[in-house]
């Protein structure tokens, strides 16, 4: 089967999308025309429908799944479908979700059976009882399961956050040893936890946006709210020492505050400058990985890094 990155230029294209974003333009002579982002599980591409029909203009929205049958056209180097027909999806058409968004290559039930395997090697107590209490909860533990990581900069696949927290702990057990100044069950729990508020910052895993609560709070500040209420729950101190250091960890694991990226504070232990550097290692590795678009170009530009990286090796 092939999905809409497997074309190549001047292909028919017959195939289920998801509407990743909608507008209705106007072209220089003031017919209206629909400009699309679709996308499945290999991507996403820009698209454009003319002699739209009015139904289409009311009934198409952000996370609609449509039937369309187009061309794949270029436009300024890259590639672009413009679109003959389209029809919204009806039950009879039996979509599966998972063929219309890009998925971890790494199975849902792997990563969580690798992230109980580090809870399980966890020595604190306290650190531990938090963790299972924040991932006791169903709808919590659902969107840890299938959220991305992010809207567009790293892991923004379904269940990415998994895959970039299990492989976090696994750079951690890996480099911990190396530093044993470094609090081995505080830099667990921060691996399972930092990025624990993007299950309340973004709207929902198949076509994310970011909530009123994530502009307004972020999920530094809203993951350790939630630490906080789970030490409520469990009558644990949030002042306790250990407590304290992983709610430090989650809010500077953005790095120096002058350097902009969002912590509330600057990291000043080693737990913390250690994890800050192993979420940057992997959202870093994971954000240069090749696109189907860069296997026919030299360069390519990195909006994780903001500079041309080199594709020729």
């Amino acid at each position: 089967m092939k999905y809409l990155n497997d074309f190549a230029e001047g292909e028919r294209v017959i195939a289920f999308c998801l509407v990743k974003s909608k507008e209705v333009a106007v072209a220089s002579n003031q017919s209206e025309y629909l400009n699309l982002e679709l996308g499945d599980k290999s991507g996403s591409l820009p698209a454009k429908m003319w002699d739209v029909p009015p139904e289409l203009k009311e009934t198409v929205h952000i996370k609609t799944i449509v039937k369309i049958d187009g061309v794949v056209q270029s436009y300024r180097g890259k590639k672009q479908l413009v679109i003959q027909r389209m029809r919204l999806a009806v039950p009879a058409d039996e979509i599966e979700m998972e063929s219309l968004i890009p998925v971890s290559s790494f199975p849902v039930d792997e990563l969580s059976g690798k992230l109980h395997q580090f809870l399980a090697k966890m020595h604190s107590e306290q650190l531990r009882a938090i963790v299972t209490e924040l991932f006791a909860d169903a709808d919590r533990l659902h969107r840890l399961q299938t959220y991305p990581a992010g809207v567009k900069m790293h892991h923004n696949y379904y269940h990415g956050l998994l895959e970039h927290v299990v492989s976090l702990l696994t750079l951690a057990e890996t480099l911990q040893p190396l530093y044993p100044h470094v609090d081995k069950d505080v830099l667990f729990a921060t691996c399972m936890l930092h990025d624990i508020g993007k299950l309340y910052e973004l709207s929902d895993a198949i076509a994310p946006e970011y909530t009123t609560q994530g502009q307004l709070i972020g999920h530094l500040v809203i993951g350790v709210e939630l630490v906080n209420t789970a030490c409520s729950s469990l009558g644990l101190s949030a002042a306790d020492p250990d407590i304290m250091h992983l709610k430090h960890c989650i809010l500077s694991h953005h790095g120096d505050v002058e350097q902009g990226w969002g912590s509330a504070v600057s990291g000043k232990t080693p737990t913390a400058v250690l994890f800050h550097y192993l979420d940057q290692i992997d959202s870093k590795m994971n954000a240069l990985r090749p696109s189907p678009d860069d296997e026919a170009e030299e360069w390519s530009y990195s909006p994780a890094l903001r500079r041309k990286i080199w594709r020729g090796y």
